[in-house]
């Protein structure tokens, strides 16, 4: 476990897969999203107890352990890994977790081998990502709203 200023980053337990969820799910919401947008998302943003360990999943905790205030997932084989999801709870928005997240993934990535991290990024998310040191490389199909594109990032690790 990493544990930076007052933030701690650990592995995700399977158990909270249901809160996790819904962390995704209010992050996303908060870029102003409808209804209809937000049930098209559900499948893509669920995680079971069962992707938890594949799926490299991380939370950042608040110090006294009793909050999760963000998730990353890191995805696929070396030497190309994906940025699955993720996502800062709301009221942690702007406090640095998702630099933590985001440092947190680089550095397990670098560590099992890969060399290049890629994902999609939500349009509202891009100025972060870039501040990160991720660059746009293009656009690809979302995984929930047929017709929508996003933006496709690269990193190398």
């Amino acid at each position: 476990m990493t544990r930076t200023n007052t933030v701690r980053i650990r592995p995700a337990r399977p158990e909270e897969a249901p809160e996790l969820t819904a962390l995704a799910l209010r992050s996303k919401a908060h870029w102003g999203y409808d209804e209809a947008f937000m049930a098209a998302c559900v499948a893509e943003l669920t995680l079971t107890p069962e992707d938890i360990a594949p799926r490299r999943t991380a939370v950042a905790e608040s110090p006294d352990g009793g909050r999760i205030l963000g998730l990353a997932t890191l995805e696929g084989e070396p030497p190309r890994g994906e940025l699955g999801l993720m996502f800062v709870a709301p009221e942690a928005m702007g406090l640095g977790v998702g630099r933590l997240l985001f440092e947190h993934v680089r550095t397990a990535a670098a560590a099992e081998g890969f060399t290049t991290i890629r994902w999609a990024a939500d349009p509202n998310a891009v100025p972060f990502y870039e501040a990160m040191g991720g660059r746009h490389t293009g656009t690809i199909p979302s995984g929930s709203i047929p017709g929508r594109t996003l933006p496709l990032m690269e990193l190398g690790v």
